[in-house]
């Protein structure tokens, strides 16, 4: 039994404030293993294609390394889903960071044996897409167990500095590392990958659903149940529906960009530094959070991020070049964070414990699932208009998406819902809550009555 559930039976006279979150080990220690996961996948992202058009002068082939690795991550994802809820968390987190472990370092070696093949490379695409759909929902949840609920926002903007920070040091960290030698971004992406080992590893969390509705939840349903309890809300359908354009936009915009940012002679390092625009922005939304939590309601700000991304898909298009396209990717990267804060409280907070893991896996794959398209489609578009004219038809294409969320008044009138202990997280230290402030087992997170 852990410490968390032995001191949840001592009486609310002995409660105490809940340790300051800079001196929670567990969770920085967590923290630090999904930081090194989440360089590592950034280094992955970019130092694997590099080599790929290196062994084979193929850019098809080269981009075949991103299109396998998130199919893999959503062809496994269901089951990934429902290992975090029926298997041991920590367990499943461990061997799942191994096997990502043994495979990232099975390329320097063979690039230091001189037998790294083309096959070889895909087949660690494969790996790593195939772990994320383990990892990813059990360290999710693992993060946010150590937590008391009043510390979960300021956490998860911790949390959002890490992702920002990953997305803007990554791809020109593995540039460097190529400098020191073709095999030191793979050595890089093994190192990241025993730190997050390390830390599951070290770390010890609730790992299975609490007994009573939570192991009920966790044996039944599925692997689709997280699906059926997404589209049982009725304020969680436009939500994830609107952040799925906004990424299918988003990743549709990268290729017209660069194309034309070439084109008005940018050299692949101001592209990168104009492409870096959103992380910088991120990392500073990431300090904004609470802030903007407070000045409007979940749908609000969902709306308003969604709608200032149409007008920067168009900024490529002003004078200024790189600069323009800098500026405005900062602007729409400064709600980022707080969109994502949203999806958490909205969601993963707020799910029963039986059904987090497959929940969080259903809301991954639905995020990313309509990536590929964007990234294929905006390929094909090249091939016949000139990037303005594609950058032109996303924008509208996001536009029209986005005008029945903004019609409804689902969106516009969802507040935020009041946050209680979670199962998994228990009560604050030393205090019990009352029964009714659990979840109930099938009850969707409700919104707060709109001012």
């Amino acid at each position: 039994m852990t410490t968390d559930t032995a001191t949840a039976s001592r009486t609310p006279e002995a409660a105490e404030p809940p340790v300051p979150l800079r001196r929670n080990w567990r969770f920085q220690a967590l923290w630090a293993g999904q930081a090194g996961s989440t360089l590592g996948l950034q280094l992955a992202d970019t130092a694997y294609p590099l080599l790929l058009l290196a062994l084979t002068g193929s850019s098809t082939i080269a981009g075949a390394f991103g299109a396998l690795q998130i199919g893999a991550a959503v062809l496994f994802g269901l089951h990934g889903g429902a290992a975090a809820d029926r298997y041991d968390r920590r367990l499943v987190l461990i061997v799942g960071d191994t096997v990502r472990l043994l495979a990232c370092t099975s390329v320097p070696l063979a690039l230091a044996l001189d037998r790294l093949t083309v096959a070889h490379t895909l087949l660690v695409a494969v790996v790593i897409g195939a772990t994320i759909a383990y990892t990813g929902p059990t360290r999710l949840i693992a993060v946010r167990s150590v937590v008391p609920p009043e510390q979960l926002r300021q956490a998860l903007a911790q949390d959002e500095a890490r992702m920002s920070g990953a997305g803007l040091v990554g791809p020109p960290l593995a540039g460097a590392l190529f400098g020191l030698g073709r095999g030191a971004p793979f050595v890089g992406t093994a190192v990241t990958s025993l730190l997050a080992l390390t830390a599951a590893l070290l770390v010890r969390f609730p790992s299975r659903p609490e007994s009573g509705t939570g192991r009920a939840d966790a044996a039944a349903g599925g692997a689709l149940a997280g699906y059926r309890y997404l589209s049982r809300n009725a304020l969680l359908r436009p939500i994830l529906a609107v952040v799925l354009l906004i990424n299918v936009a988003g990743t549709a915009m990268l290729l017209p960009v660069m194309v034309l940012l070439r084109g008005q002679g940018t050299s692949s390092a101001g592209i990168g530094l104009a492409l870096a625009g959103e992380a910088v922005g991120a990392l500073a939304g990431a300090l904004l959070v609470s802030r903007l939590h407070r000045l409007a309601g979940p749908g609000v700000l969902l709306l308003a991020v969604s709608w200032l991304t149409v007008p920067v898909l168009l900024a490529p298009l002003l004078p200024g070049g790189a600069v323009a396209v800098f500026a405005a990717l900062f602007t729409v990267g400064l709600g980022t964070p707080t969109l994502r804060v949203m999806i958490d409280l909205l969601v993963f907070s707020r799910v029963p414990d039986g059904l987090r893991g497959r929940v969080v896996a259903a809301t991954m794959t639905m995020f990313t699932v309509g990536m590929p398209a964007g990234m294929v489609g905006s390929g094909l578009l090249l091939d016949h208009f000139s990037p303005a004219a594609v950058l032109g038809a996303v924008a509208a294409l996001l536009a029209v998406g986005l005008v029945p969320a903004t019609a409804g008044r689902t969106l516009r009138r969802a507040g935020w819902p009041e946050q209680t202990p979670t199962p998994e997280q228990g009560p604050r230290p030393e205090q019990t809550p009352a029964p009714e402030q659990a979840p109930a087992p099938e009850q969707a997170p409700a919104p707060a009555p709109p001012s």
